[in-house]
């Protein structure tokens, strides 16, 4: 069931991009130093460029993790306004 508002109720799995985004700061600093070793200065720049992109996400991340149940709503809020205009279950 949609509600219209999800955009403004949307949740967003904030520990678990956390973790993936730690498991990419590890292979883009193997990958950076991978090419580097064997001489190839493009791919190591576009690992440095990932490297970049994920400690900026992972600096978001954090930081709206610190921000509380505001914005990383608990289990028991649901993440839209229950439909009020018709019984939960269909009649038999």
């Amino acid at each position: 069931m949609r509600s219209g508002n999800e955009p403004i109720t949307a949740r967003s799995p904030l520990r678990l991009r956390f973790w993936l985004g730690l498991w990419g700061l590890l292979w883009a600093v193997g990958g950076i130093v991978a090419f580097a070793v064997i001489g190839r200065p493009g791919w190591a720049i576009a690992c440095g460029v990932l490297l970049l992109v994920v400690v900026t996400d992972l600096f978001m991340v954090v930081r709206h993790i610190r921000q509380g149940p505001h914005f990383q709503p608990g289990r028991d809020v649901p993440p839209y306004t229950p439909d009020r205009h018709r019984p939960p279950f269909p009649p038999p």
